[in-house]
């Protein structure tokens, strides 16, 4: 079973805006939302169950089911926090929000996702 908490924010300050993942309990399970950039928004929902891995290695994997706002791309930040999450913490786990900024480059697509990335494993 995971650890208990009732919440804990982490802010990530980027080179060009900020990053802000959410983590809650609610029950044995996870609600994560991630916000940021110029329009933080609800792009995506993510909802990842945890299951053995199929390579039947004894280590634990998840699946997830995605909802995404027609023209978002959000996906790729919150399947990763929630499959990760749910894996972890053997937890279902749901993970909405987005991350919004006009005329993003590709850089900044890198460093938001590699932040993520980090900030996970301070979940």
């Amino acid at each position: 079973m995971g650890r208990t908490i009732e919440e804990k924010v982490i802010e990530k300050e980027l080179s060009f805006a900020k990053l802000t993942v959410k983590i809650s309990r609610i029950g044995e399970d996870y609600e994560i939302t991630i916000q940021g950039g110029e329009k933080p928004h609800i792009g995506c929902v993510v909802l990842a169950v945890p299951r053995p891995s199929l390579e039947e290695n004894g280590k634990r994997s998840s699946t997830s089911s995605v909802l995404n706002v027609t023209g978002h791309k959000d996906e790729v930040l919150c399947r990763y926090l929630a499959e990760q999450t749910a894996a972890k913490e053997n937890a279902v786990t749901v993970c909405c929000g987005g991350f919004h900024m006009d005329h993003i480059t590709k850089e900044q697509i890198k460093e938001v996702k590699q932040a993520v990335k980090e900030m996970v494993h301070l979940l």
